[in-house]
């Protein structure tokens, strides 16, 4: 049995979808319909996910494992030479798993609350000015280098390109006006010929 990514199209699961294709581990995509919590298939999503939402992962073994930054560092596991994640217990693993954990809390978890349609004016400004000094953390640390960790790309920078993507849907492309660091690292990482893979089967431009 093949691995099988539950994905929604343009959601965080482009992620493991991007880890997937650049390790070159073979899986099969199913669409959800998150409103729904159905599967492309018309299976109810919850008795496969019952925390409702993508990404999920059902590994050839049968496992489910569900959480982004869990799932991209399983798959980079599977194919060790790809150089997606290093080895456990070095201090780039260490750096990777922080770069995740900042992406998933500070930087993807921003969104929903300015986003969120309760959210006046007022509270939407105050909430976009936090979350732009996160990217600016974002931004500094990618100075002189190509990815976060350097010259290696790895699932943080997968995993970087899904909010990159949310921020520019909230700011246009003026949210790489005062940021050329980021156009430039979004730029690279869209040229990806993996990346260019998993936004064309998702329909994404």
């Amino acid at each position: 049995m093949t691995n099988k990514l539950f994905y929604t199209p343009g959601a965080c699961s482009l992620s493991p979808h991007i880890a997937l294709r650049e390790a070159g581990v073979p899986f099969e995509l199913v669409q959800v319909d998150l409103a729904a919590k159905k599967t492309e298939y018309g299976e109810d999503f919850l008795t496969i996910n019952p925390k409702g939402y993508v990404p999920a992962l059902l590994t050839g073994d049968g496992e489910l494992i569900t959480e982004g930054a869990i799932i991209v560092q399983y798959i980079a596991d599977q194919r060790p030479e790809s150089g997606l994640a290093p080895a456990y217990g070095t201090p780039e693993r260490r750096r990777v798993q922080e770069w995740l954990h900042f992406i998933a809390t500070e930087l993807q978890k921003g969104f929903a609350p300015i986003n969120n349609p309760k959210a006046n004016d007022e509270l939407r400004q105050v909430l976009k000015a936090r979350l732009f000094l996160r990217f600016d953390v974002l931004s500094k640390n990618l100075e002189g280098k190509s990815y976060l960790l350097g010259d290696t790309f790895t699932v943080a920078d997968g995993y970087a390109l899904y909010v990159l993507r949310s921020l520019r849907k909230l700011e246009g492309e003026a949210a790489f006006a005062e940021r050329a660091v980021l156009k430039r690292y979004f730029d690279r990482i869209v040229a990806r010929p993996a990346v260019k893979a998993a936004l064309e089967t998702e329909k994404l431009t």
